[in-house]
């Protein structure tokens, strides 16, 4: 039979797309019940208006995860305190599928929004491994970066995290390929890279922003709710320090 720390373990994988944090860091998870085969879930989020498409792929994942692990049987996964829970726990119960679900609402694909926010995360990513290497090495412009290959990244956590995004994408990870790359892996020409690396800055600051402010409203709106939240993680951290040639 499953256990709690198996089926915790699963939501662990479970990604907010917008956030790129697992939900259950994001203190998504309001509650966890493991009854012999049987896994019953409960999630929250940070506010009711949450986007539907958003909060539907979460919970289909959370199923979808619980669901493929040896030994349940049945895995249940409810939304809490949504405007659109009964339609999308409706949906959940009798495995509808996201169009199923929502029907004329369901404009877009759920495979198109999940390709959509991993690129995002990707890009993201990039910047952090990007300006932690111009961070360590005075030598370095961001004119260099176009050089850049994921040999010359750091051992830690950043680099790890860009790999793992890389791989999410069907990008290369070996030790040879360009880091500073388009959604498809093709390198960006060299006099672009200083756009570039300014475009995925504000990639990046949007995204951290965004999964501090919803921290702080889930702790708003579910008081001792800060205590399911984990630190972030150390790849979530970077400087906006950088050089060019001029300087």
């Amino acid at each position: 039979m499953v256990t709690e720390e198996e089926a915790f373990a699963a939501l662990h994988t479970v990604v907010d797309p917008e956030l790129d944090e697992p939900i259950t860091d994001l203190g998504f998870v309001r509650s966890l019940d493991v009854d012999g085969p049987n896994v019953t879930v409960h999630l929250r989020l940070p506010t009711s208006f949450c986007a539907p498409n958003f909060a539907y792929l979460m919970a289909s994942d959370a199923k979808d995860a619980l669901t493929a692990l040896p030994g349940v049987d049945k895995a249940e996964v409810w939304l809490d305190d949504h405007h659109d829970s009964e339609v999308i726990n409706r949906g959940l119960a009798e495995d509808a599928g996201y169009r199923g679900t929502f029907g004329a609402e369901a404009e877009h694909d759920l495979d198109e929004l999940r390709l959509t926010f991993r690129r995002k995360a990707h890009t993201a990513a990039m910047e952090r491994a990007l300006t932690q290497l111009l961070r360590a090495d005075p030598r370095l412009s961001e004119e260099d970066l176009h050089d850049v290959t994921i040999a010359d990244l750091p051992e830690g956590a950043q680099t790890e995290g860009l790999l793992r995004r890389r791989e999410a994408l069907g990008l290369g990870t070996g030790p040879a390929e360009p880091v500073l790359v388009d959604d498809h892996g093709a390198p960006y020409p060299r006099e672009e890279v200083p756009l570039r690396l300014r475009f995925a800055r504000s990639i990046r600051i949007s995204i951290d922003g965004n999964a501090h402010f919803c921290r702080g409203l889930l702790r708003t709106r579910y008081p001792g709710s800060g205590e399911d939240q984990a630190p972030r993680a150390p790849e979530q951290f970077s400087t906006t320090t950088v050089r060019t040639k001029a300087s």
